[in-house]
């Protein structure tokens, strides 16, 4: 007698799926079976996205801050992360909604926030940024501008020299004796072009400057 295998339907999540504690992509295919209530998707998405963010969390909070172990982020840095994401729009939620809110959540003294105390920042700042939304999917629209973000270093390390400071970098534009201490391609001439030196070279110990006296008669 040939045995042919009953299909196997898809196990209940309850069973099957136990909580992570670090939940990654690897579970979302559990998570959007058929057999999955959207009660229960919707949190576990939300820890998805949330994972997305701690990621952008830590890159923004150790951004300039080379003691920083990227677990607590500074206020200038929650600025920073809000406004390169695109968080704060300038409209709905502005650099003082920002610092508003980081005040709100941080606690008394603190001067940093922890990625916990961040995320009750993000729900705030959701239902300013996304009005027409209600919390949860105002929540992961935000998860969603700050996925995958890093800081931007446009301007921040290059150096510009305008106005009164291109004249003391410039050679070219230098004047007078000043001048004379460098090249054409702005390399300094040294000893050379701070002294006038004098050629003691000649044919007797009472003349010097071989080659010159052709020079001087034929003026």
């Amino acid at each position: 007698m040939c045995y042919t295998p009953r299909p196997v339907l898809f196990p209940c999540w309850a069973q099957h799926w136990k909580p992570f504690k670090v939940l990654t992509e690897s579970s979302l295919p559990l998570l959007l079976h058929p057999q999955v209530s959207p009660r229960t998707v919707l949190p576990h998405l939300q820890l998805i996205m949330a994972s997305e963010a701690g990621k952008t969390f830590q890159r923004f909070a150790v951004f300039g801050e080379s003691s920083s172990s990227g677990t607590e982020m500074n206020n200038k840095n929650f600025s920073k992360l809000c406004k390169d994401c695109g968080i704060m729009d300038g409209k709905t939620v502005t650099s003082t909604d920002v610092d508003i809110v980081f005040s709100k959540v941080k606690a008394k003294n603190a001067r940093t926030i922890t990625f916990q105390q961040f995320q009750e920042a993000m729900k705030e700042l959701a239902q300013k940024r996304f009005k027409d939304k209600n919390p949860d999917e105002a929540l992961e629209n935000v998860y969603k501008l700050m996925e995958g973000k890093d800081p931007a270093t446009t301007g921040v390390t290059k150096a510009t020299t305008v106005g009164g400071v291109s004249r003391l970098t410039d050679t070219s534009k230098y004047t007078g004796t000043h001048k004379e201490r460098f090249d054409e391609s702005g390399k300094g001439k040294g000893v050379a072009g701070r002294e006038e030196t004098t050629d003691n070279s000649g044919y007797v110990s009472g003349y010097k400057g071989a080659g010159t006296y052709e020079k001087k008669s034929s003026k």
